[in-house]
């Protein structure tokens, strides 16, 4: 039996997020708002999309559209969201290495996690997407929070829901403001360079450039180093 098949003597929690960990979801994100525009007669060019990529809807929509109420605000990020989830539905781009990763932190004895700015749906959508529906993994969604990255409540929620402090709990993140938002909770971190520099993602304390490049081994062992920020 291999050291990553024993469970750990005390429990660790990997919280993850989704768009640009899980899945590399951001030209379906693109797609979608730029299709939303088009309904709207509201073109978005590919530079006003990476401005807000990883933002929650509540601030994107008015980005795009101007002032809304809170009925149309809804109704526009509800169907943005459909046409993401019409475009990704029968080939999710799930992230090489994330199922293995997944299976092999549970094996091991981790509490996981997903946290992410997307809606619960997305998220159900990619753990189905991903055959790991048979595992426990707690969400934490849009619908959970009121304040976005870099505010840290979605990981604070998520540990809340692991049931474990915040530095035992690793956050496998792909955005500056995430990492900030894991930092800002207690929580170890690490950033994969799939859409940022390594100097954009220096608050982390590890960086990898792929998902399948992290280990058990690795995510167990940040959680029982004594860091600074703790």
């Amino acid at each position: 039996m291999t050291r990553e098949a024993h469970a750990p003597s005390s429990p660790f929690g990997v919280i993850f997020d989704m768009d640009g960990v899980l899945v590399d979801s951001a030209e379906f994100h693109l797609q979608s708002w730029q299709a939303l525009g088009a309904e709207q007669g509201r073109p978005i060019s590919r530079e006003e999309f990476l401005h807000t990529f990883g933002r929650q809807n509540r601030d994107i929509v008015p980005a795009f559209f101007g002032p809304v109420s809170p009925q149309r605000l809804t109704q526009l990020a509800d169907r943005k969201e459909e046409i993401y989830r019409d475009l990704i539905r029968r080939h999710p781009p799930i992230v090489e290495g994330a199922v293995r990763l997944v299976r092999d932190l549970r094996r091991a004895g981790a509490l996981l996690a997903v946290g992410s700015s997307g809606p619960r749906q997305n998220i159900e959508l990619i753990l189905q997407g991903m055959d790991v529906t048979d595992l426990p993994i707690a969400i934490v969604s849009a619908d959970d929070v009121s304040r976005g990255k870099p505010d840290p409540q979605v990981f604070q929620i998520a540990c809340q829901r692991l049931r474990l402090p915040p530095q035992r709990c690793v956050v496998i993140e792909d955005a500056p403001s995430g990492v900030a938002a894991a930092k800002a909770a207690g929580c170890r971190r690490v950033a994969i360079t799939m859409h940022h520099s390594r100097e954009a993602l220096v608050a982390a304390d590890l960086i990898v450039d792929r998902l399948a490049d992290i280990t058990v081994d690795q995510l167990r062992a940040l959680t029982t180093e004594r860091g600074a920020d703790f």
